[in-house]
């Protein structure tokens, strides 16, 4: 890895000026659409490259309405999901919506807050408030985060999820003052405990009736808290504004951002991160402006930054598929992401995903070979409605070495060794990839490699 040493906030997170060609071209391009969900398909990345950094990064932030077959589809199919109550369909659905979507950074920033602003369809058990959930966190994912806090903190699914549904005068559950201000909006060390149980005082009389959100004055504590050092008969709403307006709020929330958008090894002290912190505050909590700064970073596009994370599941197996337009059976696919730890709708607590070397063991790694390799052999699975190898002949690629040439541009975020590299060659000679079974087997080896695990 880089000297980390080097690196000071100022340099960090002042917008990148490409010098020539060396600066900007398709490394850096396919960095950016791996990073932000988007696939790099040929199509994405004249698209990027028509730009420069800071543009792109609002291009980006921006793009936030939906095709309308879309969003028609996606509509249609939550409607039977709701007629029938599945549950476990949940993620397939969201999964659909991930390889089609004409905005994959609100869907990537979606997946974000789902990891965050955690609920588990396990224990909610109600099909239609998870999708009314992930509604909510998709329309304010590049929006207002205190906005959002309040909106989630009196959502059914997290009144249901972290038991506040169920907190009443004289009886407060702790669960969700505990949990607002330690994972959502401040951190470990920034609260007593003494400022939970205020909090939870302030947030009594919130209840779920017929799946909405009622507030019963008749349960509420109307008495004076002291929250923070500050005292007054605090309504939930005014509680959690006061948890918003702790200091170390923005900076916590900006140690997120850059944690899941651009690397998650590095060490983000509160002075690094602060820069970001101060865009958060003079914007009032205000998203778009702190992405657009750190998407059009020196960090983001940097050796720190460029294939330095490793693949969660769903970047493996929804970035392998969006690159090559791929579609397949998402209902077996999405039990095998559940079987490497990441299922939609379902994450494993309160905590979310933990991420980066957590995705990668000797057991993950031969279980993600395994599913892809049944994925590439699953006769559901397509590449732009049509079989692997006659995609990437429609693509002009003659040899498995003109397939390579292009896979990995597209599909790595480092370059395969040498070693690796002549391995595949001598398995796969440079004869024409027309046979279906050996390109299958050929994806199959090269999805297997150490390097694909990096995004």
């Amino acid at each position: 890895m880089p000297d980390s040493r080097k690196l000071t906030p100022d340099w960090a997170w002042a917008t990148y000026e490409p010098d020539g060609d060396s600066g900007w071209n398709v490394r850096h391009w396919s960095h950016v659409m791996r990073r932000t969900g988007a696939g790099t398909t040929p199509e994405s990345l004249q698209k990027v490259q028509a730009n420069r950094p800071a543009e792109l990064a609002r291009i980006m932030v921006a793009e936030r309405v939906e095709n309308e077959t879309v969003l028609q589809d996606s509509a249609s199919l939550a409607a039977s999901m709701k007629a029938t109550g599945s549950l476990s369909t949940l993620p397939a659905w969201w999964l659909q919506r991930m390889l089609v979507t004409a905005t994959p950074l609100q869907e990537k920033m979606t997946l974000l807050w789902h990891g965050h602003f955690t609920s588990s369809a396990d224990k909610v058990d109600n099909v239609e408030l998870m999708l009314d959930q992930n509604a909510l966190l998709r329309r304010e994912c590049l929006g207002n985060f205190a906005r959002l806090t309040q909106e989630m903190s009196q959502h059914p699914a997290m009144l249901i999820y972290l038991d506040a549904a169920s907190s009443r005068k004289g009886h407060p559950n702790e669960n969700y003052a505990r949990e607002v201000m330690e994972l959502f909006v401040l951190g470990e060390g920034e609260y007593t405990e003494q400022d939970i149980r205020e909090l939870s005082r302030c947030l009594t009389g919130w209840e779920v009736r017929r799946d909405k959100f009622r507030f019963n004055p008749y349960q509420h504590d109307d008495g004076i808290k002291t929250l923070f050092g500050q005292s007054g008969p605090f309504t939930g709403e005014e509680g959690i504004n006061l948890v918003l307006a702790h200091p170390a709020g923005p900076a916590f929330v900006a140690r997120k951002l850059v944690r899941f958008f651009v690397a998650d090894d590095l060490p983000l002290t509160k002075e690094f991160v602060e820069p970001l912190a101060q865009t958060l505050r003079e914007n009032n909590w205000e998203l778009a402006p702190v992405m657009e700064r750190i998407l059009a970073s020196n960090l983001f596009y940097s050796e720190y930054s460029i294939g330095r994370m490793i693949r969660s599941p769903i970047d493996f197996f929804a970035g392998f598929l969006r690159n090559l337009q791929g579609s397949t059976n998402l209902i077996e696919l999405s039990k095998g992401l559940g079987s490497l730890g990441q299922q939609l709708f379902f994450p494993p607590n309160v905590k979310g995903w933990d991420g980066g070397r957590t995705w990668i063991n000797s057991s993950t790694l031969l279980a993600r070979t395994n599913l892809m390799h049944r994925l590439l052999q699953h006769s559901a699975t397509r590449f732009a409605g049509q079989s692997l190898s006659d995609y990437w002949q429609s693509r002009g690629c003659e040899t498995f070495g003109e397939v390579y040439d292009a896979a990995s541009k597209e599909l790595f975020a480092v370059p395969v060794s040498a070693e690796r590299r002549e391995s595949l060659e001598k398995e796969f000679p440079a004869d024409k990839p027309h046979n279906e079974s050996r390109c299958r087997d050929y994806f199959s080896l090269l999805t297997s490699l150490p390097e694909f695990q990096l995004g």
